[in-house]
């Protein structure tokens, strides 16, 4: 390569340069204005969200510890209520049994006797019977703890007992 080509060439390239080099710096020009304007949106963004509304960290350090507060004391008092009202649900009926049934041999009364027994979740509660005839109701009421008497049970009654034990464990699942 001689001496004139070489000037010929860096020529044609500084010529080149000086064509494209304004091209080249308006579009570093509107990149450096999207960055400014970019960083200044973000940094609007954090201090709104670090300095809360009152434009102070510690108050909104502060203000998130006292809500945390109010939120465990919440779950807390949450948890209490939640422990007496399982409490008091186990002590309310949780199954009722029901049987119907015709006492007499000779047909008299019908299927109208019945005896039903309300039961709480462990097992206690009271059976009901009622007898029918053509002259008279008999009604009968037994305690029972936990799933038992201490008055004689009625074979009926005790159907009526164990029917009410299994629709407790129903609900109990």
């Amino acid at each position: 390569m001689t001496l004139a080509s070489l000037q010929l060439f860096l020529l044609k390239i500084d010529w080149w340069l000086a064509l494209v080099a304004p091209y080249v710096a308006a579009g570093a020009c509107v990149l450096a204005v999207f960055a400014v304007v970019l960083a200044l949106s973000l940094r609007r963004r954090l201090v709104r969200l670090a300095l809360g509304r009152n434009g102070s960290i510690e108050e909104s350090i502060a203000v998130l510890t006292r809500e945390s507060k109010e939120a465990k004391k919440f779950r807390f008092e949450l948890e209490k209520y939640l422990t007496l009202a399982e409490s008091r649900l186990r002590g309310s009926v949780q199954g009722i049994g029901v049987v119907r049934f015709n006492p007499f041999t000779n047909g008299q009364g019908g299927n109208q006797s019945f005896a039903t027994a309300f039961l709480d979740e462990r097992g206690d509660g009271v059976v009901f019977s009622t007898l029918y005839a053509r002259d008279r109701v008999g009604v009968y009421a037994k305690p029972i703890e936990q799933g038992a008497s201490t008055f004689e049970l009625t074979d009926e009654e005790k159907e009526a007992i164990q029917k009410a034990r299994a629709r407790a464990a129903q609900h109990k699942q």
